[in-house]
């Protein structure tokens, strides 16, 4: 007998229930959270234009520095001479002339300020590159390409460098190289921690400090090397490669996801993340319920400087932005000026500062292991700290106790080089994905501003130490007590939009305030 009862039609079935849209950090992490081979490769290929970062930054340590000299007429030279008071004659350099820049092109009677020149120069190109390039990767270029561009801006300008025929058209290019310089380590960190979950962030931004501290490391070695070759070699030879790698990143890294959908190319990031997933779920995962979070500004402010504004506009982003470029800053001066200033300590130049880049590493070694167990503020603060305190004993043990001088100068760095990469860690975790990047280079740009004083500080503490070592100390160890007033971020989640920061921060706020009875 046949069953009475009707056949629900389609419009008699229940719905089925809506699943809740999930949040685009949830999504990303569904995707990316783990961390396979991959991941590990583009995070290492990215992290390398760190290398060439740390090539350009203190190849004038070797290029512009003075040579050696001894006499050759000993009736009217000695050893304790000045230079500038000996007849031409009476003296030579221990190497051809050609291997400094200050050799070659006899400056070696000049002022402070054209010898230190070149390095200025550098810097102040860092800080206006830094100014004009700042939101280029967040507005309209993105963290690719940015990469890509300032790589080649700074190869180039490093091979143009060669054919200078004087130190006034050498110090305008090295503000060129500076200029292209200034993005490349904020647009490398902020890619490669983009490109893998919360769990890995710290990790992942470590490994281009490691290779910062490659590139430190190599330039004594390759300066040895060419010890009495042309300074116009080491250029050719910190220069041809970026080149090679430029071509590398831009076929085999992608876009950073995050920054692709908050700009509403969703297509694109889709495919970067089934590209980057580490499980199969995450490929037939549906990208349809994501929920991205629009900021109230976005109609509003649309040209490539509307990060900048929003950071300064919003109060609570104004006193983070404004707390860890002062840190910054004093850190920059000890970290820029420190290597500068071996030349005026009783240690061999070769020596000093191959023993300064090796401190990185214990600094790097020390962030990548405990990244993920301390805190960001206090331990940035602990850093500053120490670094200003072993600063100013570097000042006091050049009286007492010559032989632990170069000691007290070794800790200083290695903390000022753990401080620098506590800063870049804690920045980004500070800010949302829409304005991390103009945030990092901000902060960038306070740490090159701490390094143009560093020239003219060590320039003139060659006679004194107190002015050179006696105020990076002071500085670094002043500095650093603004971060006492900023938030802990150690385990949190990364915002994409400023009103999901803020809507983290409000209901942080509501929690904090005990329940009334």
């Amino acid at each position: 007998m046949a069953d009475s009862t009707p056949l629900l039609s389609d419009s008699d079935k229940p719905p089925e229930p809506k699943r809740p849209p999930r949040s685009l950090d949830e999504t990303i992490e569904r995707c990316i959270g783990g961390f396979g081979w991959l991941q590990i490769f583009q995070a290492i290929l990215v992290s390398f234009a760190w290398v060439f970062d740390a090539q350009q930054t203190f190849i004038s340590v070797f290029t512009d520095a003075e040579p050696s000299w001894h006499c050759t007429d000993e009736s009217v030279c000695n050893s304790f001479s000045s230079i500038c008071q000996l007849p031409k004659g009476s003296w030579s350099w221990d190497w051809p002339a050609h291997t400094s820049i200050i050799s070659e092109w006899g400056h070696e009677c000049s002022t402070s300020f054209i010898t230190g020149l070149p390095a200025s120069s550098f810097f102040m190109g860092c800080l206006v590159g830094g100014l004009v390039l700042a939101t280029l990767a967040d507005s309209t270029l993105g963290r690719k390409n940015m990469l890509l561009f300032s790589c080649l801006m700074m190869s180039l300008s490093s091979i143009f460098t060669v054919f200078s025929s004087n130190i006034w058209i050498y110090s305008a290019l090295r503000f060129f190289n500076g200029f292209g310089r200034a993005t490349v380590g904020t647009c490398a960190l902020v890619l490669s921690t983009e490109l893998v979950g919360k769990r890995w962030r710290g990790q992942v931004g470590v490994i281009g400090f490691f290779c910062f501290t490659l590139g430190f490391l190599s330039l004594p070695a390759m300066a040895y090397v060419n010890r009495g070759s042309s300074w116009r070699t080491l250029y050719l030879w910190i220069s041809v490669p970026i080149i090679l790698y430029c071509i590398l990143v831009h076929f085999l890294i992608p876009e950073s996801p995050r920054w692709l959908f908050v700009k509403g190319r969703k297509e694109e990031a889709v495919t970067t993340l089934k590209g980057l997933a580490q499980t199969a779920s995450a490929l037939t995962l549906s990208f349809s319920n994501v929920l991205i979070e629009q900021d109230s500004w976005d109609d509003d402010n649309v040209d490539i400087y509307s990060s900048i504004r929003i950071l300064l506009n919003k109060r609570w982003a104004a006193q983070r932005l404004t707390g860890v470029m002062v840190t910054g800053f004093g850190i920059g001066m000890v970290y820029y000026g420190m290597p500068l200033g071996l030349g005026n300590l009783s240690v061999n130049l070769y020596l000093g500062v191959t023993l300064n880049a090796l401190s990185e590493l214990p600094a790097s070694l020390i962030t990548f292991f405990l990244i993920g167990k301390i805190s960001r503020k206090e331990s940035l603060l602990g850093f500053t700290i120490l670094s200003g305190v072993c600063s100013v004993l570097c000042v006091v043990m050049s009286r007492v106790w010559p032989s632990l001088q170069i000691a007290m100068e070794l800790i200083s760095f290695f903390s000022a080089c753990a401080a620098y990469n506590m800063t870049m860690i804690y920045t980004l975790e500070l800010f949302p994905t829409c304005v991390r990047n103009s945030a990092l280079s901000m902060v960038r740009q306070a740490l090159v501003l701490g390094g143009v004083f560093s020239p003219l500080l060590v320039a003139a503490g060659r006679e004194n130490n107190l002015i050179s070592f006696g105020v990076f100390g002071l500085a670094i160890g002043i500095c650093g007590l603004p971060l006492i007033g900023l938030p802990e971020t150690k385990g949190g989640t990364i915002c994409d939009t400023m009103d999901e920061e803020e809507h983290k921060q409000n209901q942080k706020a509501a929690a904090a305030i005990p329940t009334l009875a």
